[in-house]
């Protein structure tokens, strides 16, 4: 079975068995939207406790609290993912209105400061004039002096404090706004010119059983969506064409460089720190260039010296990306299978941002609707489409672009955990779905 089909028959398992408490740790990762959809009947229909863990923004509307883990601390917030972002923007909104006022308080401190320190200036020019002309008696000069030095002082040092307080109110005022890093980077070298052959399926018949009869060609910047049930084979063309499997029949030829990010994101060395593994992909770029664009990829300084190995999940699929995107020569294909499986939400607009700046060709494989509507999907090739009733007699030919068939087993990697604490038939009853190299 496929990842998807083994997640849904453990869901189905778990449901029968009806917990007191049930635990869904991204239960959507690699489900078809058909099985989603099963999915998230079944969660309005519960009437146990459920706690979920996710991404996925459909299953998040039909949650009744939404606790949101940031920074160490969680914070509660009631109502679906709708009335949470609804709350957030108020919050932020107020946050920003925060750092404009301390902002301008700042500003206002640092000018009565420089008023003060031209008033006492003054003060100082005046006494010594007062001095040197012997006005008055020595001692009653002398004590004028001291008054004023001492003065000076405290008005010095008060206006100064008032400073440093204004400084830290905007300081706690900035930490409270939320302002994710972005992505931004420039890859001219990517360019696939309109109408330019990049990727030719022809009478192509998978390892797994999977057909696409006829021709499929991609040309110029197309965006296309590979999608279909669970087992459809997606994973396999997807590794069919970058050569990692060889087809049954018929041939799948990629006509410009190309580059594969699996589910699995075992494309970096652990061993080896970020710039290390952008080096093997570019080995003419310099170590200042490597670095510079490994910036853009918000890892900055010190960051491109981590060891792949000591990476979350979020900055390993920055790593990855960065390694295939700024690689030697550079990709105008590039293959994306299941890409926001296990990325949180900040992860997937950064995704969202750095395909924006590809210029070649994309083939996504991905169930995940907004965003695949968010990077401007042009085209779809559906695998494993059903025909509609009456529309193909018994017997005919599939039409092209369609299959039926599996991935075949081991190509989405499922880890499933039951019961509680590890042990099965708890009352809490525990369904965990992630790559291996991402479980802790």
């Amino acid at each position: 079975m496929s990842g998807g089909e083994s997640v849904l028959l453990r869901l189905a398992a778990l449901l029968l068995r009806r917990p007191a408490v049930l635990l869904l740790d991204e239960p959507t990762n690699n489900l078809d939207r058909r099985a989603r959809e099963h999915l998230y009947t079944a969660v309005e229909a519960w009437s146990g406790v459920m706690v979920v863990v996710s991404h996925d923004r459909e299953l998040l509307e039909r949650v009744d609290q939404i606790a949101e883990l940031r920074e160490g601390e969680v914070r509660w917030y009631g109502g679906n993912f709708s009335a949470y972002e609804e709350a957030l923007a108020v919050e932020q909104e107020a946050a920003e209105r925060m750092v404009r006022v301390a902002e301008a308080d700042v500003h206002r401190q640092k000018k009565e400061l420089a008023d003060a320190q031209v008033k006492l200036a003054r003060r100082k020019r005046y006494g010594q004039k007062m001095h040197d002309s012997k006005r008055e008696p020595k001692i009653i000069m002398n004590a004028r002096k001291r008054a004023a030095q001492e003065s000076a002082g405290k008005h010095r040092i008060m206006h100064t404090e008032k400073l440093a307080e204004a400084k830290e109110r905007l300081s706690g005022a900035v930490e409270a706004v939320r302002d994710d890093d972005e992505i931004n980077v420039v890859l001219p070298h990517t360019t696939v010119h309109p109408g330019r052959r990049v990727l030719t399926l022809r009478d192509l018949h998978l390892r797994y059983g999977a057909r696409i009869d006829g021709e499929f060609e991609v040309r110029g910047p197309e965006r296309i969506a590979l999608t279909g049930r669970n087992g459809a084979g997606k994973t396999t063309l997807l590794r069919t064409v970058t050569g990692e499997l060889e087809p049954a029949s018929g041939e799948a030829v990629a006509h410009v460089p190309l580059r594969f990010l699996p589910q699995r994101l075992d494309v970096l060395d652990n061993g080896l720190t970020v710039a290390e593994n952008v080096a093997k992909f570019a080995p003419s770029a310099t170590n200042n260039a490597i670095r510079a664009r490994l910036a853009r990829f918000l890892f900055k300084g010190s960051r491109a010296d981590q060891r792949a190995g000591t990476l979350s999940g979020g900055e390993r699929f920055r790593a990855t990306l960065a390694a295939l995107l700024l690689a030697e020569p550079a990709p105008q294909l590039l293959l994306l299978d299941e890409p926001t499986n296990n990325l949180d939400m900040a992860s997937v607009r950064r995704l969202v941002q750095a395909l924006e700046s590809y210029e070649g060709a994309l083939v996504v494989s991905s169930h995940d609707e907004p965003f695949l509507e968010s990077i401007g999907i042009t085209r779809r090739l559906e695998l494993g489409r059903e025909p509609e009733p009456d529309a193909t007699p018994e017997g005919a030919a599939r039409r092209p672009g369609t299959a039926e068939s599996s991935d075949g087993p081991g190509h989405e990697p499922v880890l499933i955990e039951t019961g509680e604490c590890g042990k099965p038939g708890g009352d809490v009853t525990c369904l965990s779905v992630h790559p291996p190299d991402l479980c802790t």
